[in-house]
């Protein structure tokens, strides 16, 4: 590993952040200056929620902030509108402005638990490229900044030779991203004095072409960075499950299931993740990635608790360990579990079992439901589910107008009749 002087890049190397990045030796230099670094990472609003899979990005601009140095928080208002190519088959769904407008409304809450923002010289700030990019004259845009971009090393970048080799549609509008993020990179140096770039590997070429276009156009010394895609030990892409994303935003995805998701992981992740999800000093982790058996599921709700308290608070995460240790040790299900509505008048015609362990999200297919039936994994209040075609109905609820779907010991779900 390689030794770095500053307490920034010492962080990244220490707890498996760092991927790449376009000069290391300067960006040391630069973080150990009175000056300091003020760095970005951009989130395009494609939906209501980021989920999992943008937290190691988020968690680095954590990092950047405790070492000293100056976050921003990008929004892509602007860029949403094209539509990043990276890591996709096909051309993202275009979006209305009414409806970027909202996503970026609901993304904007999770950063406050993980950045401090304010007017100080270390606290973050958020901006959106609408700002700028929706002002763009295309003909001076072309003249100014077009003509630093050569289409051969364009389509050399991954984002875009993937495609074309899997002869799968590469839109002029998709084509043009990279060109828009670059110039974010511009426009933030101007700007904000902005000097590095942060993201997923996805985002390597991106990053320098914004680095590139920078020294090209306007003699900047800019740098970026990129950490891994993660994927976990059983070969998952990070923040995808049976039943979906993993959110990070409440109302998408319930704190208990948040903390499940983390009480759930591989034995072999559990070091990597208290490193890169938790605050945790490296000594602790160090002790608790060495526990084996039993003790190393105590590891597991540690990282569980630490993991959701940055996310959804202090007070919600110890709600959802103790929801989750009532249920395990004490066999006490509380209210605190994810509850589905389903209207009572088709509770009282009965509904198939295979179809409501789908519609409860403890799988993603009828027929993955039913194959967890037929290996006698999902529980009824307790008792196995014999048949996949069993009806559940009114009957099988509780006192409470509530019955609880168990698949195996983990993952639990209380239907109510509404």
């Amino acid at each position: 590993m390689t030794e770095y002087r500053s307490a920034f890049l010492q962080t990244l190397a220490q707890r498996g952040y760092l991927h790449q990045a376009t000069d290391a030796e300067a960006l040391d230099e630069l973080a150990q200056k009175p000056q300091g670094i003020t760095c970005y990472v951009g989130y395009d609003c494609t939906g209501p929620s980021l989920h999992v899979g943008h937290l190691l990005s988020i968690m680095m601009l954590r990092r950047l902030q405790q070492a000293g140095h100056k976050p921003i928080v990008l929004m892509g208002g602007g860029t949403t509108k094209v539509g990043d190519p990276s890591g996709k088959d096909e051309a993202r769904k275009l979006l209305t402005v009414e409806d970027i407008a909202a996503n970026m409304a609901s993304i904007k809450t999770v950063f406050n638990r993980f950045v401090k923002f304010g007017d100080g010289p270390t606290d973050a700030i958020m901006v959106n490229n609408a700002d700028w990019l929706d002002k763009l004259n295309y003909i001076e845009f072309l003249r100014d900044y077009g003509r630093h971009f050569s289409v051969n090393r364009m389509l050399s970048f991954d984002s875009v030779k993937l495609r074309l080799d899997r002869e799968q549609p590469l839109s002029f509008l998709e084509f043009n991203y990279m060109i828009l993020q670059a110039y974010d990179f511009v426009e933030l140096a101007r700007r904000y004095n902005c000097n590095l770039q942060m993201g997923g590997s996805d985002q390597w070429g991106n990053i320098v072409n914004g680095v590139e276009l920078g020294r090209r156009a306007h003699d900047l010394s800019l740098y970026g960075l990129t950490c891994p895609l993660l994927m976990t030990a059983s070969g998952q892409k990070m923040g995808k499950t049976a039943s979906g994303a993993v959110w990070l935003n409440e109302d998408m995805l319930p704190t208990y299931d948040y903390w499940q998701y983390w009480r759930n992981c591989d034995d072999a992740d559990v070091g990597r993740f208290l490193r890169l999800f938790t605050d945790l000093p490296m000594e602790e982790i160090t002790r608790l990635e060495k526990l084996q058996g039993a003790e190393l599921n105590e590891a597991k709700k540690i990282l569980a608790t630490e993991a959701t308290a940055l996310c959804r608070g202090r007070e919600a995460a110890e709600t959802a360990a103790e929801t989750a240790r009532k249920a395990f040790e004490e066999g006490n299900f509380g209210g605190a579990l994810p509850v589905v509505k389903v209207d009572r008048a088709r509770l009282e015609a009965g509904i198939e079992a295979f179809a409501l362990v789908l519609e409860a999200g403890l799988a993603k297919s009828g027929g993955e439901a039913r194959r967890h039936i037929r290996g006698n994994a999902i529980k009824l209040n307790d008792k196995p589910v014999a048949e996949e075609t069993q009806k559940i109905g009114t009957a099988d609820l509780g006192a409470d107008g509530r019955l609880r779907l168990s698949f195996g010991k983990k993952q639990h779900v209380l239907i109510e009749a509404a």
